[in-house]
């Protein structure tokens, strides 16, 4: 996978999250999110803290090789701990709090992903880099991770909201791609969702039924360790 592909569907997501939330009223910033103890304005500052991560990994020293996919990204360590945990929710809070209303946030969460856009688009295909936990990754599987973030992430603010998510087909594709693999329509087709209804399934948003996790199972579908 190239870095040009994950980066479209990072770019339109984020494109779409920013419209979304953009002249979102004081009472709607402030509404709680199912990823507690969040709020509206917290969960952006989380996605905003989340994509921020990218100019100082491609500014860094490029590690000698690639060692974790995005799929091991997700694996179930020190960095879903407590402590871990406790951290992400403060530099979300934090951040959140340091601007001055929505549109500010809204400004700077637009600068923030159109930067990490502009200096990935300029890196070579096979890029390597660091990231905060230490994985060496290509660039394009660590990009893979964005899109989830801003994906389903989005569909919290929606929910929150009560709002039709606005999950770009660029996007579900690429997430649901990393779940299911190569055969993803093949998949789908076999447990009976829409891609939407996939995503929120796979991600803990919708409960699955019994009769759900019994084709889960027989289909071998991964799930990932979600923060």
């Amino acid at each position: 996978m190239t870095v040009s592909h994950p980066l479209d569907a990072f770019r339109c997501e984020a494109e779409s999250l920013g419209r979304a939330v953009a002249g979102l009223s004081e009472e709607e910033w402030n509404l709680p999110t199912r990823c507690e103890p969040w709020t509206v304005r917290e969960l952006l500052g989380h996605i905003r803290v989340a994509i921020a991560w990218l100019p100082g990994m491609v500014a860094a020293p490029e590690p000698e090789r690639a060692e974790v996919s995005a799929v091991a990204y997700y694996r179930p360590d020190e960095r879903f701990a407590a402590r871990t945990n406790t951290a992400r929710i403060g530099l979300a809070r934090d951040h959140a709090a340091g601007l001055t209303d929505g549109a500010a946030l809204v400004d700077d969460f637009t600068a923030t992903w159109q930067t990490a856009v502009r200096l990935c688009g300029a890196e070579r295909e096979d890029r390597v880099v660091r990231t905060r936990h230490g994985d060496a990754m290509l660039l394009s599987q660590f990009l893979l991770t964005r899109v989830v973030e801003v994906a389903v992430h989005g569909l919290d603010m929606a929910d929150a909201l009560g709002r039709a998510p606005w999950t770009t087909p660029q996007a579900g594709e690429v997430v649901t791609e990393l779940l299911l693999g190569p055969d993803r329509a093949i998949t789908l087709r076999e447990l009976g969702w829409a891609r939407l209804e996939f995503l929120r399934k796979a991600t803990g948003r919708e409960p699955l039924m019994p009769a759900d996790v019994a084709r889960v199972d027989r289909l071998g579908v991964r799930w990932l360790t979600l923060g």
